[in-house]
Parts: C-alpha cells; structure tokens; sequence
C-alpha cells in the first residue's frame, strides 16, 4: 500500500513538474492569457481556465490509458513488464534524468498544427477545452521524458492506467488554475507568477532529474546487471 500510495504522489508530481516545464510552461501562460481576456467576468475567465485544464487532463488520460492498457492487455508481455519492469526501469529512469538535467537533447517535439490550434480558440468554453486537449498533445523533451518515461513505467508498474494517468492530468491542471485564478483577479500579477514558476520549475526540475539518475542508477546496478 506504502509503494502503492508513493507512485500515486509520484504520478501527481510529474504532472505538476510537466506544466511547469519551460515549453508548456508558456503554452498554458499564452492560452489562458488569450482565452481569459475574452471574457470580461472572473467567473468566466475562471470557466475558461478550468475548461482548458480538463481539455489537458482528458489528453494525457486518453494517451496514458491506450498505452498502458494497450501494454497491459497482451498477457505476454503484461506478464514479462510486471516481472521484469524493474530490470527495465533502471536504464530509463537514467535517461530520463539525463533528459531533466539536459545532459542530452531527444531533439523531438510533436502534436496538433498551428492551424488547428487556431480554429478551436474562437469557440468559447468548448474551445477552450479543445485548445487545452491539443496544447497537452504537444510534447517536448522535457514533457516527454516525463510522461513517457516517468508516467507510463509507473503505470505499467502498478497496473493502473486509469488512476495514474488521471493524478497526472490533475498535476498539470495545478499551475493553469493557478494562472487563471491571477488572471481572473488580478492580471497584472501574472508576469511575477510566471517568473517564480520559472524559477520553480529550474530547482524542481534539476532536484528531479538527479532523483532520476540516482535511482536509475541504482536499479541498474541492483536489477539489470544483478552485481549485489
């Protein structure tokens, strides 16, 4: 249960750590910026921001649950990852960590066109959710490693791709209310809470990264090479 409770908190963290990861750190402070200015009530702003939140929950729990379920659902292999996930475990946590410390670059980025994202903004609060579903389909290194990487071993791990991927959304959705919450009430604050995220986001992203590489490293040694 103790292991069990540790991965749920995990999965919540790299969701926080994902939305406030440099590239779509931006994206959600443009997006609620652009949606909330039209709407002229906080309440409205504050509808707008949480439909763009749970446009971006819905995204990374319909990815998350298609592959782990997806990897789940083949006994072969559900078997061999749920009794060999930690031999494999170690050697993408290292790289993972590489990835948060920037000690390599993937160098992919991917997910919906600019054009697209121009056509679902004008649509109110429906756009707003879909704007929030394509901006959460649009990974970057850093996103990436954490949800690929982080995410979806720790889903496999545990069985869980439904409550994994949903306390992952939950985390990303923390920092944009966050933002729609100031934009709302006090717009001219925005600007300082983005440059404190930022600076945030350095610390918790290296803390991570090292936290990664350790334990990487760790089960390396201790699962796939087997050396104690």
């Amino acid at each position: 249960m103790e292991s069990f409770l540790f991965a749920a908190g995990s999965a919540f963290w790299l969701g926080v750590l994902t939305s406030i990861s440099p590239c779509p750190l931006a994206t959600n402070v443009a997006a609620v910026s652009f949606i909330g200015s039209r709407f002229s009530s906080p309440r409205q702003v504050m509808a707008s921001g949480l439909a763009y939140t749970v446009g971006r929950t819905a995204a990374y729990l319909l990815v998350g649950l298609v592959i782990v379920a997806g990897l789940l659902s083949i006994p072969g292999l559900s078997a061999f990852l749920q009794s060999r996930m930690n031999r494999v475990l170690g050697p993408i946590l290292v790289l993972a960590g590489m990835v948060l410390l920037k000690l390599i670059d993937p160098g992919f980025s991917f997910g919906a066109s600019a054009a697209s994202k121009e056509k679902v903004d004008r649509g109110g609060l429906p756009g707003a959710f879909l704007l929030g579903f394509l901006f959460a389909l649009s990974f970057c290194p850093i996103s990436g490693a954490l949800f690929f990487a982080g995410l979806v071993p720790l889903s496999v791990r545990h069985a869980s791709p439904l409550l994994m991927p949903t306390l992952f959304g939950i985390g990303t959705a923390v920092p944009v209310i966050a933002f729609a919450f100031v934009l709302a009430f006090g717009a001219a604050k925005v600007g300082t809470l983005y440059e404190r995220m930022q600076a945030a986001e350095a610390w918790a992203r290296k803390g991570t990264g090292v936290v990664f590489l350790a334990v990487g490293i760790w089960y390396s040694l201790r699962y796939t090479l087997e050396l104690f």
